[in-house]
This record gives structure tokens, C-alpha cells and sequence, in this order.
């Protein structure tokens, strides 16, 4: 696995709706894959790879990363902000964070010292407003190179940890890399039109691959998102969802979607056919991207998901199974070319 590959696309930043340095990193790797590359208006990348018959196969895989934006700069030079995406407040503390502003500035989480806490404030759970930026520059020097409005992502590199890599944004990264690299896979002739699209805007509502599918129109839909791994200490197996080293989660619902049950069965059968380990999805809260395949073309889409089993989810040490990973590759990539061997019988 191309980790190195992995590596760089996690750590590019893009928070919702600032999605240029990595958009610019899809286009240099997706050179050269692809018989044609559109960019839409709202900023999604399609690259399409003409098949045999003009019907349409769509995958997505967002883009951006949960972040953060400048609102105020206060009169010593700290900064605080708004959410780009959702976060659970306590997993913020003791973060590093990059403010790109004039230049990229490195800054701190910073909140109140807990010696100076009083027990109440010891004993609520932190907010979001407890928490603010610390440039450790004066504010002369802050107003020079940052202004409200400029985006803010996390701090931290990949690393490897046994058969697992690890780093923030991982959602969705991992899947961006996924779709790069099945591209990859596509040599030669195709059934259908493939449209790897790399979408924005999906940490605050799925944006981006609304408008894409609603432009593209899909027959069928297979998005590609995180989901969870909570196989952790204290989990009961009902509430697990997905587990690392079990191979490519099969959307079968989440929040924003029940999947079509033609798609779910395809994407088992051919999971099993080349024995590429799986396992169902069932995801209670959070929606994806599938939402978006499936509802916004005319006349709707015949749309699942691979989803990547990932734990710590929407915190800085997000960890995914490369064993996982490649499940997620091989399953994809044979999926869009035996799509048309399937029995796609309409509603009775």
C-alpha cells in the first residue's frame, strides 16, 4: 500500500469550503487515470473513465476535514472560532492547530489552567467556548497575518502503529486515497461510465455531492466514507458498528439513507466472489454522502456504500486497519467492473 500516498493526502488541509490545496493534490494524482476531469462550480473533482455503455456509475469521497473559522481576534491576540464540522469539545484540549491565514501559523488549544478552575468548573464538561487559539504572537503581529474568516485544521502527522495507520483525518481521507488508488486498478475496458467524483463540503451537510449527483445523474451510487470501529474497552457488541481488521464495512443504513438492497446484495456477492472480508454497516446517527448519490439525481440512484471502519472517529488519532483499507480497494474496484452481471430488475 502507496502509505507514503496516504500519508500526504491526510495531512493536506481542507476544512469545509477551503478545499484548494487539497483539490489541487486529487488533480496532480488523477493525471493520467481518467479519460476526463470536470471541476464544478461549488468545487467538486469528477474524473470519468468512459465505459462500454453510456449508463453512469458514481462514487464520491469527500474531500474536506472537520476544522474550525476565524470569528474575533481579541485585543491580545487570541483567537477564537466557530466549528467547520462536528466535534466533541473535550477532544480538544491540548491540540495543536494550523491557522491559515497570510501564512500557515501553528497555534494551541488553549482553555482555563485546572488549578484555577472552581470544583464546578472542574466537574461540567467542556464547551466549545471554554476553548480559544493561542498563537503565542502579539497582536500587532496576529492582525498582520490573520483576519476573521480564514480556516483553521488540526495539527498531526500520520504514523503507523502496528497494521494500523493513524492521524487526524483519516475521515475521509482514507477514502479519497481509496478512490485514487481504485482508479489505479481500472485498467482497460469498463461496462458503464465511472464517475470518481471528490466532493466538498460534506462535514456540515453533504453538500458538495448533492450538487455533483444532481448534475451527473447516476444509475447506480457507491460512496465511499468512514465509518465507526467502537470496539473498544467498555463497547457492547451491539453497539460496535464496525471493528478493525474485519474487513470493508457494507452500508446497509445510516442516518440520511437505507441503502438499496439490490446495491447491498451486489456489493456482498462480489465481496464473496474474490473473498474480500466484510462486514455489515449499520450506522444509528451521522449521515454520509450516500444520501446525496442516492436523492439527487431526476429520478434518483441505485446507491450503497464501502465505508472504512476507523476508530476514534472525528478526533486527532483517527486509526484504520490497512488490511481494511485494501479490502476497500480490491471491493470497489471490482464492483465498477462487474456491475453489469448483476440483476438490476426493476421495482415489481
Amino acid at each position: 500500500m502507496n502509505t507514503a500516498l496516504l500519508k500526504t493526502i491526510c495531512e493536506t488541509p481542507g476544512a469545509p469550503g477551503y478545499e484548494d490545496r487539497i483539490r489541487e493534490l486529487v488533480l496532480s494524482e488523477i493525471r493520467g487515470l481518467c479519460d476526463e476531469v470536470h471541476i464544478d462550480k461549488m468545487g467538486n473533482v469528477t474524473a470519468i473513465r468512459r465505459g462500454k455503455e453510456r449508463k453512469k456509475v458514481m462514487s464520491a469521497a469527500h474531500m474536506d476535514e472537520i476544522g474550525f473559522i476565524v470569528t474575533h481576534i481579541d485585543e491580545k491576540g487570541f483567537l477564537r472560532f466557530h466549528t467547520l464540522g462536528g466535534f466533541d469539545p473535550k477532544t480538544l484540549t491540548a491540540q495543536r492547530v494550523i491557522v491559515h491565514g497570510k501564512q500557515d501559523l501553528i497555534g494551541v488549544m488553549g482553555s482555563k489552567p485546572i488549578h484555577l478552575m472552581s470544583p464546578e468548573e472542574r466537574n461540567k464538561a467542556p464547551q466549545l467556548g471554554d476553548y480559544f487559539i493561542d498563537l503565542g504572537l502579539p497582536k500587532s503581529r496576529v492582525e498582520k497575518l490573520v483576519s476573521v474568516g480564514n480556516p483553521v485544521t488540526r495539527q498531526r502527522e500520520l504514523i503507523e502503529m502496528g497494521n494500523c495507520v493513524n492521524c487526524k483525518s483519516i475521515d475521509n481521507r482514507v477514502s479519497v486515497f481509496i478512490l485514487i488508488e481504485s482508479l489505479r486498478k481500472l485498467k482497460g475496458n469498463i461496462p458503464y461510465d465511472f464517475y470518481a467524483c471528490f466532493t466538498v463540503q460534506e462535514e456540515v451537510g453533504l453538500r458538495g455531492a448533492s450538487v455533483a449527483a444532481h448534475h451527473i445523474e447516476p444509475d447506480f451510487g457507491i460512496n465511499l466514507d468512514t465509518t465507526i470501529a467502537f470496539d473498544t474497552p467498555g463497547a457492547r457488541p451491539f453497539e460496535m458498528v464496525t471493528e478493525l481488521g474485519k474487513g470493508a464495512g457494507i452500508k446497509i443504513m445510516d442516518s440520511s439513507t437505507i441503502c438499496d438492497t439490490r446495491m447491498v446484495s451486489f456489493l456482498k456477492k462480489t465481496a464473496d466472489k474474490h473473498k474480500i472480508k466484510w462486514q455489515n454497516e449499520i450506522l444509528p446517527a451521522g449521515g454520509t454522502d450516500t444520501a446525496g448519490l442516492q436523492r439527487n439525481g431526476k429520478t434518483g440512484s441505485i446507491a450503497g456504500a464501502i465505508s472504512i471502519p476507523t476508530r476514534h472517529i472525528h478526533q486527532a488519532i483517527e486509526m484504520a486497519d490497512k488490511t481494511d483499507i485494501r479490502n476497500c480497494i480490491d471491493l470497489l474496484s471490482f464492483a465498477v467492473k462487474e456491475i453489469h452481471t448483476h440483476d438490476w430488475a426493476p421495482w415489481k
